[in-house]
């Protein structure tokens, strides 16, 4: 099983800690309260979807023997305007360059990310369940 935690620094400042243990800052937006200081949560749902699929498909195309100089994945996202301001939809679009990259093998790359091996795209398509606990720690 995965873990993943965050600790509160001050405000609305975060520092959180995932399985890989690189840390990430986040914060919340001003209109929030926040400082604006690190990435917002959201965000940062739309960042590890776009770097799970551009990691898919470059991982793909170069067993694929595809030979580009450029892939950047962009995500565009529009929330749901009432709380919980989750994603409601979201789009991906790919930008590779190089010599000569075969559209259809580009495509298939896309689609295999997509389709079968992007876990935050599965994440996000699929209904999952969360649950959630506490415990409160008397200190001084």
């Amino acid at each position: 099983m995965a873990k993943a935690k965050v600790r509160w620094v001050e405000g609305m400042q975060f520092v959180g800690t995932p399985p890989s243990n690189h840390a990430i800052v986040l914060d919340g937006s001003e209109k929030a309260g926040a400082a604006d200081s690190a990435i917002h949560p959201g965000e940062l749902v739309l960042v590890g979807l776009a770097g799970c699929t551009g990691i898919d498909v470059v991982s793909i195309l170069k067993k694929m023997h595809i030979e580009f100089s450029e892939l950047e994945v962009h995500v565009d996202a529009e929330a749901a305007e009432e709380h919980p301001r989750g994603w409601k939809k979201i789009k991906v679009s790919y930008l590779a360059a190089g010599k000569d990259i075969p559209e259809e093998k580009l495509k298939h790359a896309i689609e295999l990310s997509q389709e079968k091996y992007c876990s935050v795209s599965a994440t996000l398509r699929w209904p999952v369940e969360i649950s959630y606990d506490y415990r409160i720690e008397k200190r001084d």
